[in-house]
């Protein structure tokens, strides 16, 4: 075990990273509080004391070597990250500190893979992207799924939510990302139409659904180090009604930790000739359930227990179904077939 017990969130104020913030304190690490608004950073302090506060902005990068120094981890919490991914990966190779963010945004995830490959093993440190609900969960259950074999026809993503009330940093990031997403097909990865809308029969209490192809981040981190050449991600139709719609409100509180009452459903199934794994995860709020997922990883980085350096996914990263397994049942229900 390490004997820093120092972590850096920038963007802690935000939706997302309060429950970042709270679940590292509770498993003994000493968050430090890091985003531009000085006066949000010492209103959250407030909310936990004995965290140190480090106003930095992406522009300046001395501020970002500030926020990050002396600590054993970043993790970036802070959309769009179009804008804010590079600067702080460039950040902790500076430090020679592991990274990880929550981006559900593809070209930002495809860019850290692409830029940073090299300087990060050369640095001797991992960097995680997506490592969030979106991405980093989809890549685990994907990867667990796949099991022994070397291959599979192809991987199918299925995610279910009651419904999704977006935050305000889902809409900006929404907004920043135009264009059509990256799809991955016959071996390609390629800005490209989604898969055409299906019907899934989800276990209760979603039952059957109308599916629509929305692929985010999981389609750039599975198709790294999963060998398959079709990769198809779905959300139900009620949640994609819900996050397009911008009468929509923001996410409320449902109990004291802040999470709301939304329940999620992700299925992954991979298909090879005859035969078919499943993998199942469920649980309550994909904001919140980001939280334990990113500082599992984070623990698990800073005390050396993955399998390689440089820039991964998450299954690359962990053994996928005893990182998951690990989460369940406290945190979200696993089941695998």
């Amino acid at each position: 075990m390490t004997s820093n017990r120092a972590v850096t969130v920038f963007g802690a104020y935000g939706h997302t990273g309060r429950f970042v913030v709270a679940e590292l304190r509770k498993r003994g690490w000493t968050p430090i509080l890091a985003g531009r608004d000085a006066a949000k950073l010492k209103a959250l302090a407030n909310l936990h004391p004995g965290s140190q506060v480090r106003v930095a902005t992406i522009e300046e990068r001395e501020s970002l070597d500030r926020a990050i120094s002396g600590a054993g981890a970043v993790i970036n919490c802070a959309g769009p990250f179009l804008d804010t991914s590079a600067p702080l990966v460039g950040a902790a190779l500076r430090a020679r500190i592991h990274y990880l963010d929550v981006a559900a945004e593809q070209a930002a995830v495809l860019a850290i893979f692409k830029e940073f490959a090299d300087a990060a093993r050369e640095a001797s440190v991992v960097v995680i992207p997506a490592m969030a609900f979106y991405g980093g969960l989809s890549d685990l259950l994907a990867t667990a799924a796949m099991g022994d074999w070397a291959s599979a026809d192809e991987i199918l993503i299925l995610v279910a939510l009651d419904t999704w009330k977006p935050t305000r940093g889902t809409r900006l990031t929404g907004q920043r990302n135009h264009g059509p997403r990256f799809i991955f097909s016959n071996n390609r990865l390629e800005r490209g139409d989604p898969p055409p809308p299906c019907r899934w029969n989800f276990p209760s209490p979603f039952g059957q659904q109308e599916m629509e192809g929305l692929a985010l981040s999981e389609t750039i981190t599975i198709c790294r180090h999963l060998n398959t050449p079709e990769i198809r991600a779905y959300l139900n139709v009620p949640a994609i009604t819900d996050v397009r719609d911008p009468a929509t409100p923001t996410p409320v509180a449902a109990d004291d930790s802040g999470r709301s009452s939304q329940i999620f459903l992700m299925e992954a199934v991979v298909r090879n000739g005859g035969a078919e794994h499943r993998t199942m995860a469920r649980g309550r709020d994909i904001y919140a359930i980001t939280a334990p997922i990113i500082v599992e990883a984070t623990e698990r980085l800073v005390n050396g227990l993955t399998k390689r350096t440089g820039v991964l996914a998450a299954g690359e990263a962990f053994d996928a179904r005893e990182f998951l397994t690990s989460l369940s049942p406290d945190h979200l229900c696993f089941e695998i077939e």
